[in-house]
């Protein structure tokens, strides 16, 4: 019987802290890929299971993602892989979200469902301010393996 998909991704984001690439298209349609930690979380807007990660709001994902939505996202460890393929929400603090009131939190409770952790959570808030960083939620609109399509 072959794992469910959210399962292998909490597996490969668990067995490599996160560690992913991420990709957006530029506005010529041309990928722009990076490497970032991203977790596995309910978008606290959607309730949907997302891959979040958090970045700085003038980073460029960043504000390629308000242009255009779409995202990939993949995570491995040694041989075993998967992508999601879905749309990004960003939300921060130049990015408000209905409902959503507390930055911090949602800051790090991103941080932490890729594996983060940290001593002194009132320095992680005040960083994370005065850089602007924000939350990007992408959807598991479509998952695909090393095993083929699995969502």
């Amino acid at each position: 019987m072959a794992e469910p998909a959210e399962d292998k991704l909490r597996r490969l984001v668990a067995a490599e802290n996160g560690l992913c690439s991420f990709v957006c298209l530029d506005s010529s349609g041309s990928p722009h890929v990076s490497i970032i930690n991203a977790g596995v979380m309910d978008n606290p807007v959607t309730g949907e299971t997302s891959v979040a990660c958090v970045v700085r709001a003038n980073a460029r994902k960043a504000r390629l993602l308000r242009s255009d939505p779409r995202a990939a996202v993949a995570f491995r460890h040694r041989w075993d892989w998967v992508a999601v393929h879905g749309t990004a929400q960003l939300i921060g603090l130049d990015d408000p979200a209905e409902g959503v009131t507390d930055i911090a939190e949602l800051l790090r409770d991103v941080f932490r469902s890729a594996g983060g952790t940290h001593e002194d959570w009132d320095e992680y808030d005040r960083v994370m301010a005065k850089e602007r960083r924000l939350a990007i939620f992408v959807t598991l609109d479509h998952i695909t393996s090393n095993t083929g399509t699995i969502s």
